[in-house]
Formats: structure tokens, sequence, C-alpha cells
């Protein structure tokens, strides 16, 4: 059977914690859309962890007035999911796609393509997620592509929320002991969890009274006391600067944009949330490396970039990529 949606793009950002799909038309109208939980293949396999996006899928279809077994729903599916950040990882889940035929063809990327040309009007530019961890990728018009493993430390990463909460923590222990220098995190960490002392925190972490999730509530304790100035957690937030500006120059680099003028995504949770600490220092140490680079914090959900990504697949023009920005436009307050 031909594509019920001719031309039409199945569009899917899958993060760690969250998943969106949008069916959209060829002309960029949005079709239908659905959210659900987190994508781990690294956990339970590429085979099923697609196979868990087909109620998510069905959900889109129904709101288009599609049923699941009428495939291929469309043309091309584009996918841009976390935890595809090896080529065997990208082939694997390639293979799951297809084999659920919603598409006539299947592209498969990293999801931080879908945050960079989210921000972008064409395909070139270089995007750095900062958000429970840290990642990087940029492109270019003609295919070329720039990206890390980002598998962590064991692949040269540093920072992101997860990271950074345990940075707080570090620091403020050794503050309290006398390893480290002081610093209002020994104080602030406590007022935060409303209990007595850094000690008290640490010992309701450890034996599971505080779910272990509620840690990651020190990143955003770090960056208010970094705002009001302190030394030692003003080191963190530079430090976490530094990093992201340097994914960021590595990809221009290997690009040869360095010295162009481009667009430097901003996106993830860290980035998005508005710590002018640290979008300030971001936006100087870019400056020095890249003094043409032009950073901007993304105000589209990222699956917007993983259906452009398809639109750009399928040749859809100008007018289509403008009709679904519009769609996701954030609407102005009331």
């Amino acid at each position: 059977m031909g594509a019920l949606v001719p031309g039409g793009v199945l569009a899917f950002d899958a993060g760690n914690s969250k998943t969106d799909v949008a069916l959209v038309a060829a002309d960029g109208t949005v079709l239908g859309t659905a959210r659900g939980g987190g994508f781990e293949p690294q956990k339970i396999g590429a085979t099923a962890a697609v196979a868990g996006l087909e109620p998510l899928v069905r959900t889109a279809a129904a709101e288009a007035g599609l049923r699941l077994g009428d495939v291929p729903l469309v043309q091309q599916v584009s996918a841009c999911l976390a935890n595809a950040d090896l080529p065997i990882e990208v082939e694997q889940l390639t293979a799951a796609f297809e084999k659920h035929g919603w598409a006539e063809a299947v592209y498969v990327a990293n999801d931080t393509f879908a945050l960079l040309r989210s921000g972008v009007d064409e395909p070139r530019g270089v995007a750095v997620v900062c958000g429970a961890g840290i990642n990087c990728s940029g492109m270019l018009p003609d295919g070329r592509t720039a990206r890390f493993t980002a598998l962590g430390k064991l692949t040269g990463d540093w920072g992101g929320g997860a990271q950074l909460a345990e940075e707080a923590f570090w620091s403020a222990s050794r503050a309290e002991d006398g390893r480290g220098p002081a610093t209002a995190l020994a104080t602030a960490l406590p007022q935060h969890y409303g209990l007595p002392s850094l000690t008290a925190v640490i010992e309701a972490l450890h034996f599971g009274e505080l779910p272990a999730e509620r840690q990651l509530e020190a990143g955003p304790v770090l960056f208010e006391v970094a705002a009001a100035g302190d030394t030692v957690a003003l080191g963190i937030v530079q430090q976490q600067a530094e990093e992201i500006v340097a994914m960021a120059a590595a990809a221009l680099r290997q690009l040869d944009l360095l010295g162009d003028r481009v667009t430097v995504v901003l996106g993830g949770g860290v980035l998005t949330a508005g710590h002018a600490v640290l979008l300030d220092r971001v936006t100087r140490l870019l400056a020095d490396v890249a003094p043409h680079a032009v950073p901007r914090v993304v105000d589209v959900p990222p699956v917007v970039g993983a259906a452009l990504l398809g639109l750009d697949r399928t040749a859809a023009g100008a007018n289509a990529h403008a009709r679904l920005r519009a769609a996701f436009a954030p609407r102005p307050a009331a």
C-alpha cells in the first residue's frame, strides 16, 4: 500500500525522560502528536525500545484520522533518539524502525540533531545540549556532521545536571570537614532539603529516606548560590561553561565553521532554565574562540527539529518549514 500521507513525516524526539511524536503532512501541517516516557534502548535493547513507541504512534495516527494497521503511514520516519551514540546503535535502531513499516524510509540520528535543527533555518550549525548529561552535534547542508560519543567521563565528558549536583555535594562536604574552601553550599543544601545539617542530608540520601532522584535538586541550588557570588559555586559554573564552549568549538572546528557567522543552539534543562550566571559565561567564552558565532537558546520543542530533518529528506519547501514552526511557536502570555 502507498503512503497514506504522501510526503509526510513521522518524527520522534526521544530522550531519557520523555518522548515526543509528531505526524506531519508534506506541507508542514501537524496532523497528530503524542508524548510518552523515556527511551532507553541501552537497557532493554533496540527492538523492545522501538516497540514501546507503538502506542504513541497509534495515538498520533488516530488524531490524524489514520489506523496504525494502514502502513506505511508516511513517506519518512525521522527519529532523533537519546542513546543512539555509537554507529552500531544507530544501525540497530534503524533496523527496528524498518520492521514496523511506519514509513517508506527511515532516518535515525542522535537526539542532539533534533535540538540543532530546531534552532536553525537550514541544516547548518552546532548544538550543545546540557541536561542530565552533556552532548554536542554539528551539521552542514552537504551532509557532513560532527558529533561526540558522549558516554560520560569514559569519553571525556564533564557536566550536566547529574554531575553538577554531585559537584555541589562534593564541594559542600569538603567545606564542612575542612578538606576544601568554605562555601555557602554547606548551608544552602540542608536548607533546601529542610534538614538540620549537610550530614543529615547525606545520611537521608544514603539510607533512601530521600529518594535518590532528589539529589538532582542540588543543581538549581548550586546556581542560586553562584548567583549570590559564592566563589566555589561560581568555579563549578565556570567549568560547566568552559565545557559547553569546548564542545561547541570542537564541532565548529571539525566543520570548518570556527571563523564563520553561525548559530550555536543551546538546549537541555540546564541551559534552558535561564541561569544568567551560566549563560553570560557561555556567551563570553564562545565569543573568545568563535567571535562570529551566535548563541541561541532554543524556544521550540526538539521534536520540531526531528520533523524538519524529515521534511529536509522529502525536499519540502520553506513554506512547509514555516508552517511546522508556527504550529509549535511559543504562545504569548495572556
